[in-house]
């Protein structure tokens, strides 16, 4: 399962840097090409526009952190529904191992 959280995220990477690459296509070279011919030339990001473009990255990946955080993959209910130690039967069983169901009589091993 980890693994596959890992795939996920790494593919989720991936999709968001394309995302940029197209909004920058579309914003750049919109940007690039004025109506007039005459007025066309190309465009130099400043320093605002380059924090601009790293803070969005790092809005992006706090407010995902901060989702995993508080939003998991999986509901801690069923995490802890699945331990040992949620067991409401462990150490109380009849075959002495803490595993079995007190209702349910084993047969002894020979």
């Amino acid at each position: 399962m980890r693994e596959y959280s890992r795939l996920v995220w790494i593919l989720s990477l991936f999709v968001n840097v394309g995302m940029w690459f197209e909004r920058f296509v579309i914003i750049c070279t919109s940007l690039s090409r004025d109506f007039l011919p005459s007025s066309w030339g190309y465009i130099s990001p400043t320093v605002v526009d380059i924090f601009t473009f790293f803070g969005t990255f790092g809005v992006f990946s706090v407010l995902f952190l901060l989702f995993i955080r508080f939003l998991p993959l999986m509901a801690m209910a069923e995490i802890k529904a699945v331990t040992p130690q949620a067991d409401p039967h462990r150490g109380h069983g009849s075959d002495f191992t803490g595993h079995g169901d007190p209702s349910v009589q084993e047969v002894p091993h020979p």
